[in-house]
């Protein structure tokens, strides 16, 4: 029997949002050390971000605060060190989801494409991710997503299975890009939708359900959700400590009861997310930017 079906037990009737913020983090320690499903990891450190070469020893520094924790990860991208992530993991026991970054940059979507293939073949990808948010951006055209999707699928002989990464309702408004998936990966966030904190896993598992009738009977994974600790709120959705807590232990009570695959974000704080989110950005990590956890 499982920590998490102890605790749903344990727990019955009682109210957790009342919880106090010391058994709420005795309650993350005890879910983390029983083992989450995946998470997204970056391997940066303060003062880098995508452009930074990332050496081997340095990947294996930061997997070394979450390998403990976690039974699968999430990469971003097959370049500038990033390549080198899925076999470091496999040699520490862990299942990978490999991400292409694919953007408007077509000799370097090449790239990625290319060194993706290789870690499948390789062994080291149990799931490529094939492009993340490419839509959402406005980067390709669904033609050239689906190219991309189909080359990585030959690329891997069928071998794993070969999705793309977006908002769940991107799902529903490109059904030719959900046709073209094994499997759907869903970025779920209320957070981002100003949804207020009481009501976020609600929400997200509406947000689930609506990518589960997009996908017709494909499998759906959850590959990114989480809520900043820090930062402006968006509408109703207000960053803290107790709220990211809370939807912390939300979000893996439903996977554990229900059978969900998810995918936290993130593995650390990163700065250099300031840019493209604001001051949010920086607060999405389990862990800070110096790899100590931050809600036990």
């Amino acid at each position: 029997m499982s920590y998490l079906y102890q605790r749903k037990l344990s727990l019955a009737g009682i109210d957790i949002a009342g919880m106090s913020e010391i058994d709420l983090r005795k309650l993350v320690r005890e879910i983390l050390e029983n083992g989450i499903h995946g998470i997204s990891f970056s391997p940066y450190v303060e003062g880098q971000g995508p452009g930074t070469q990332i050496g081997a020893d340095q990947i294996r520094e930061r997997l070394a605060f979450i390998q403990p924790y976690v039974n699968w990860i999430r990469t971003f991208s097959c370049s500038e060190g990033n390549e080198l992530i899925p076999a470091i993991a496999k040699e520490n026991g862990l299942k990978t989801m490999v991400g292409v970054w694919l953007d408007d940059n077509k000799k370097q979507n090449e790239i990625e494409l290319a060194n993706a293939i290789e870690i499948a073949k390789a062994g080291h990808a149990d799931i490529l991710g094939v492009g993340n948010e490419v839509l959402l951006r406005g980067d390709l055209s669904e033609d050239e997503l689906i190219d991309y999707i189909e080359r990585a699928r030959t690329g891997v002989s069928g071998s794993i299975p070969v999705g793309y990464v977006d908002a769940y309702f991107e799902f529903e408004v490109h059904p030719r890009i959900t046709a073209a998936c094994d499997v759907i990966l869903a970025n779920c966030y209320p957070f981002w939708e100003g949804c207020p904190a009481e009501h976020a896993l609600l929400y997200m598992k509406e947000m689930y359900r609506r990518a589960q009738r997009a996908g017709g009977g494909k499998p759906v994974i959850v590959s990114e959700t989480g809520w900043p600790n820090i930062g402006t709120p968006t509408d109703g959705a207000v960053p803290s400590l107790e709220n990211a807590i809370k939807y912390f232990v939300d979000t893996c009570q439903w996977a554990e009861e229900d059978g969900i695959e998810v995918f936290y974000f993130s593995s650390f704080d990163e700065t250099w997310k300031v840019d493209a989110e604001g001051d949010v950005g920086a607060y999405w990590g389990l862990w800070d930017k110096d790899g100590n956890l931050k809600y036990v």
